[in-house]
């Protein structure tokens, strides 16, 4: 978490000479390249399910990343963090379907409310609705990360799922952006991408074969916090009195309704097909703790 919000706030220096979208396809071209070079993917690593899991995490991904990082271009680091949060709470909510996590949902609304304030007027819509489709996408992207986790050996996945997201982006990017691109940008690029997404998302990864995505998800909603500390110590984005309660209003409300709908560990996956397509490895999942 540490390292994705610092990657982040330091590529907001380069939104200005580069663009938001640019500046996050560099970043996931530089991954990208790295782990190919690293894990060596070959398509015998990969079932069928195995590689379409880790070719949608890598769509999934691209959205993410460049709805964010418009997000960012436009409002707080932090405000944009607790608004992006929502998308895994409100799956959280969803699967426990339990009438006590209706006071969580609503500590959560409240919490985006004081981050907005829209009394104060001034706030960017724009901003908040590609924050709240990041968040979106980074639902999409812890269920689809620990299931290409749990079917795909060692970070053979990632280096699947990161180029496919950095093509993906080429797409909105443009050869003219591209083209624009100079070599110290690129280099900055490189060591950006070394934060987030390389090193962010290769601990993601190795995390949700540990770990289920409800202890996970536990975790993760400290996330607003810290790029809340983040955005003011790198960027000087302060919140004030009012911002702190409402992304303390979102942890709360992310830690509880987790907890409360926890979820059970995966179940042993079925034997080899007769076509030779062999079944994902499920040990890792089956032993995985549940809390």
């Amino acid at each position: 978490m540490t390292s994705i919000q610092a990657g982040l706030a330091l590529s907001v220096g380069q939104f200005d000479r580069i663009g938001p979208v640019t500046t996050a396809w560099l970043r996931l071209v530089w991954a990208g390249l790295v782990l190919l070079v690293l894990a060596r993917p070959r398509r015998s690593d990969f079932t069928r399910s195995g590689l379409r899991a880790c070719l949608a995490l890598g769509v999934v991904t691209a959205g993410m990343m460049s709805l964010f990082t418009l997000a960012i271009a436009r409002i707080p680091l932090g405000t944009a963090s607790a608004l992006e949060f929502l998308g895994p709470l409100a799956v959280s909510l969803y699967a426990g379907r339990r009438a006590g996590l209706l006071r969580w949902s609503l500590l959560a609304a409240a919490g985006v409310v004081l981050l907005t304030q829209p009394w104060r007027g001034g706030t960017d819509p724009v901003g908040i609705a590609l924050a709240l489709a990041a968040g979106a996408g980074w639902a999409g992207y812890i269920l689809l990360t620990q299931r290409a986790g749990d079917q795909v050996e060692g970070l053979k996945g990632l280096a699947v799922s990161l180029p496919t997201a950095a093509l993906v982006t080429t797409f909105f990017v443009g050869p003219a952006a591209i083209g624009s691109v100079t070599p110290s940008q690129a280099l900055t690029g490189l060591l950006l991408a070394a934060f987030a997404p390389l090193l962010s998302f290769t601990l993601e990864f190795l995390a949700l074969r540990r770990l289920t995505t409800a202890a996970f998800g536990t975790l993760m909603s400290l996330e607003p916090a810290i790029a809340m500390v983040i955005g003011a110590v790198v960027l000087g984005q302060f919140p004030g009195p009012v911002g702190v309660l409402g992304v303390a209003g979102v942890v709360t409300a992310g830690i509880a309704a987790i907890r409360t709908g926890a979820r059970t560990p995966a179940v042993p996956a079925p034997a080899p097909t007769t076509d030779g397509d062999t079944a994902p490895v499920a040990a890792a999942a089956a032993a995985q703790p549940t809390h």
